[in-house]
């Protein structure tokens, strides 16, 4: 073991040397040693994983990938970067799910934390009951995909976490570290708000447990923290029975006003018999819709009646929920209680679509668009995503300045979504930034820039930059969500004085070297190895 270990250390030494870091081979036998059963990996295939990420238009080639066993593994390794003489930055991975190269590092070291099927390198634990919480939890570690926790819970007590994103192939602590939103957070909050504990390794090397209760300060400073506080190892998930069925309903829109202001109802309504589960919303281009309307949820039994469509042109709005249930015997209910539902909204008459599936299959069915683009080779392509929190207040000049306005009809390029949530479900004390509103809106233009599409990754960005400009020219007050600013002054501005003066006094206090998630841009890092 030691003899492997040596020969790790001096393949990174050897690397080191061809770029001109003076870096001793000791200093790294230190970073490499006592990391119990964990891998310092050079390996090109490891290096090149890590310095990509699903963005797909920075990369950043850090020296070593680091592959933990356990906690104390991340825990040692981080101990012994804080207490090198040098510079060594560390960042936590998990899927890569990354747009702008927030979990890159280069010329560091890169901790995967999910290995695809092996992301788990301890034994799962069990649901448990806690009569103190009056229900069910279960602990993951950090790195665990969300598909992984769903399929292990369900399969040992019908459980299953009450808050998801809308894509299930993420790692636990990389959506905690900046919210976790889908179309429950209306009625549940984010996955942020259904957290009861969590183990964070900061970056000082010190593996805290931390709570409400027991170290609130990190506790809630790393949720939505953006792995600048220290890297989570394990997280304490709140579950609820899992329905095992769900009735998917979508609905269209022309008018703006009236999509909004059912949503807006619709996320009102808090008793059990009387909401939907989950509530979103997306644009879409009429045109575009009229013409070719194509989707897994459609089947030929639920045809699309295109005469009510016929006279609409622009810009179209699509509600999407749903509404969970148990048993076939119980559909006759279900069915009652949509329609009750629906009955006080105002879509366009003759566009209700419904179809049924598992409840496991709807929360995958992003998975299940991803496989069939990976088949047309449409994944793997660049991603300039921008996430956005508008306050509600605003969503109408919103609406017209970018849907009907910088967008026009050009809605093509990958989803926009569109959904309000409401914000006594999101902790204060939490890092994560929202309007000054009870309602406020998610708008994510999911695209992709498809080699030779008119949409370039170029345009693509251009247009980013147009919709960000006129936010702030018209003083929307939007938010970004898994946010990318290019300078401190812009971080400080997005944080507000008061929430960055807190976060920057945490991060002084748990990562007082700055060298955690460096590739998020939030605090300057300390100078490379050939800087000093």
């Amino acid at each position: 073991m030691a003899r492997c270990l040596v020969f790790m250390v001096f393949q990174i030494y050897c690397l080191i040397s061809t770029v001109g870091l003076p870096l001793e081979p000791a200093e790294l036998l230190q970073l490499g040693g006592d990391v119990g059963s964990g891998r310092l990996s050079t390996d090109p295939a490891d290096v090149l994983e890590a310095s990509r990420d699903f963005g797909g238009f920075t990369r950043g080639e850090p020296l070593a990938v680091y592959h933990p066993s356990g906690a104390g593994d991340v825990a040692a390794l981080v101990r012994a970067a804080y207490g090198s003489a040098r510079d060594i930055r560390v960042s936590a991975r998990g899927h890569g799910h990354s747009i702008s190269g927030q979990a890159q590092v280069p010329g560091g070291v890169v901790v995967a934390m999910s290995r695809g099927g092996k992301s788990q390198p301890q034994a799962r634990a069990l649901p448990v009951y806690s009569p103190e919480l009056g229900g069910h939890y279960v602990d993951v570690w950090g790195g665990e995909l969300w598909i992984d926790v769903l399929n292990w819970t369900l399969s040992h007590g019908g459980l299953a976490p009450r808050s998801w994103t809308d894509y299930l192939y993420l790692s636990v602590g990389g959506t905690l570290s900046n919210a976790g939103i889908s179309g429950q957070a209306f009625h549940h909050g984010p996955q942020i708000s259904n957290v009861y504990e969590l183990d964070v390794v900061t970056g000082k090397g010190e593996a805290v447990t931390c709570s409400e209760a027991k170290n609130p300060e990190l506790f809630f400073g790393a949720l939505g923290g953006l792995g600048q506080l220290g890297i989570i190892t394990r997280a304490r998930i709140a579950l609820e029975p899992a329905p095992r069925k769900v009735r998917w309903i979508r609905a269209l829109y022309s008018n703006f006003t009236e999509f909004t202001a059912d949503q807006e109802r619709l996320i009102s309504q808090s008793q059990h018999g009387r909401r939907f589960d989950y509530v979103e919303g997306f644009v879409v281009a009429a045109e575009g819709l009229i013409n070719n309307w194509r989707s897994s949820f459609f089947s030929p039994q639920n045809p699309v009646k295109l005469s009510s469509l016929k006279h609409h042109t622009g810009v179209l709005y699509c509600l999407e929920v749903t509404k969970n249930y148990d048993h076939d015997s119980t559909a006759g209910t279900v069915d009652q209680e949509v329609d009750a539902l629906l009955g006080d909204l105002n879509f366009l008459p003759g566009t209700v679509f419904t179809t049924d599936l598992p409840y496991v299959d709807f929360l995958d069915r992003v998975h299940t668009a991803e496989l069939k683009l990976r088949g047309k080779g449409m994944w793997e392509v660049p991603h300039p995503w921008l996430n956005l929190f508008v306050p509600a207040s605003r969503i109408a000049d919103f609406d017209r300045g970018v849907f009907r306005g910088i967008l026009g009809s050009r809605t093509s390029g990958g989803p926009i979504l569109i959904y309000p949530m409401n914000k006594h479900k999101w902790d204060p004390r939490s890092s994560v930034v929202t309007p000054d509103e009870e309602v406020f809106y998610l708008v994510a233009f999911l695209r992709s820039a498809l080699p030779g599409a008119p949409e370039s990754l170029e345009a693509l960005a251009r247009q980013n930059r147009q919709i960000l400009d006129f936010c702030d020219d018209a003083g929307i007050g939007a938010k970004q969500y898994l946010p990318n600013h290019k300078s401190q002054p812009d971080w400080a501005a997005h944080f507000g004085d008061k929430r960055w003066a807190r976060f920057a006094g945490l991060k002084a206090q748990f990562d007082p070297r700055a060298m955690l998630a460096t590739g998020q841009g939030i605090f300057p890092p300390p100078p490379l190895l050939s800087d000093s």
